[in-house]
């Protein structure tokens, strides 16, 4: 089913319904929550540690306004770059429902910082993508849940396919925003549209840099922040949905934490998309794992994307095959998450996750 996303609140609507459902004497049962909710306050939890995962310390925070809701685990993008930073002015209005979970991945920020360049020989997507497994086997030990949800975002969306694949039994379901398909096809998509749109402006410039390259594959990784400059200003143009509101928080906001972020996302880009553009990143084909899963499957898209085009994202989406799925297309929207986005995803999780993880 595909949805044009005009965006309407329906949390109300959906309490209601469970309150009908339930009645007001019973207490909604929490997966391996083990206590009597009527009986007991919920309990918030607020922490961020170093936790073994894939052999070395990773840095995880969890926050949340009752430790028994559900669990979203966030696989942040980039490559390199965690959203634990500015996940407090993203997601707090998410913690009332959700237990949030923030992860800075293999060679990316504190994970990066804990363990500096001796991760390089183990970068690579299936390592990365086991990682997120034992982090979400170390959070339904932890929380004492017996599944979580992915929420994954453009380079990330690489790594929640392959958990979903991997280990079903541990996910609720899998959310998609800005969804990475296939390496090769997205960036020939993404070359041919900013050709067609450079060429219909009459941005003789950006023409020539274009011309200059190339269509894509590239072997030289001088070639990206080339491709870069004129992908930005055609983004930005193409995007009229309004940008996510974003805060750095105060714990991350030392130029010690800023310059240790910056050294991480440059090593991922070495060892993830290759100096000569032949990393692991570059091999991403997720229509070769397979395209049945066990779980709901929701995308999220930006109908302005110029980088996980909507048309390829959509094709990938209409060959799944599995026990419930959906694609959103929000308007004007572009490869970042907006306002409109970020609520949607919330309505996504509301209406068709939270009903799945706190079902008896």
């Amino acid at each position: 089913m595909t949805l044009k996303i005009t965006l309407t609140m329906r949390r109300a609507l959906l309490l209601a319904a469970l309150a009908m459902t339930f009645c007001s004497a019973c207490a909604l049962p929490q997966p391996g929550a083990n206590r009597d909710q009527t009986e007991q306050a919920p309990v918030r939890i607020a922490e961020g540690a170093y936790v073994s995962i894939g052999g070395i310390e990773q840095w995880i925070t969890i926050h949340g306004d009752d430790r028994s809701n559900p669990i979203v685990l966030v696989v942040h993008g980039g490559p390199g770059n965690p959203m634990s930073p500015i996940a407090e002015s993203l997601f707090s209005d998410w913690e009332s429902d959700f237990t949030l979970v923030q992860w800075d991945q293999r060679g990316a920020g504190r994970t990066y910082s804990r363990n500096g360049p001796s991760v390089a020989s183990t970068m690579n997507v299936e390592r990365m993508a086991q990682d997120g497994i034992e982090v979400a086997e170390y959070l339904t030990g932890h929380l004492d849940q017996h599944k979580i949800t992915i929420f994954a975002t453009s380079w990330g969306s690489v790594l929640g396919v392959h958990m979903a694949h991997a280990r079903p039994d541990l996910f609720h379901a899998y959310v998609g925003h800005s969804q990475l398909v296939e390496w090769n096809a997205n960036l020939t998509a993404t070359y041919g549209r900013l050709l067609e749109r450079a060429r219909a402006a009459g941005d003789q410039t950006s023409i020539d840099t274009l011309v200059e390259l190339g269509p894509p594959p590239w072997s030289r990784a001088a070639n990206w922040p080339r491709l870069r400059r004129v992908y930005a200003p055609y983004q930005r143009a193409a995007t009229t949905a309004p940008a996510a509101l974003v805060a750095l928080s105060a714990e991350y906001g030392s130029e010690e934490e800023q310059a240790l972020y910056s050294e991480a996302e440059d090593f991922s880009f070495e060892h993830l998309w290759g100096l000569t553009l032949s990393g692991p990143l570059t091999q991403v084909d997720l229509p070769a794992l397979g395209t049945s899963f066990e779980i709901p499957v929701f995308i999220v898209q930006g109908e302005q994307d110029l980088w996980t085009v909507p048309e390829l994202t959509r094709a990938y989406f209409a060959s799944i095959n599995g026990p419930e799925k959906q694609f959103y297309l929000v308007e004007g929207a572009g490869h970042e998450l907006s306002q409109n986005g970020v609520a949607l995803i919330h309505d996504v999780l509301m209406d068709h996750v939270r009903p799945l993880a706190i079902a008896p």
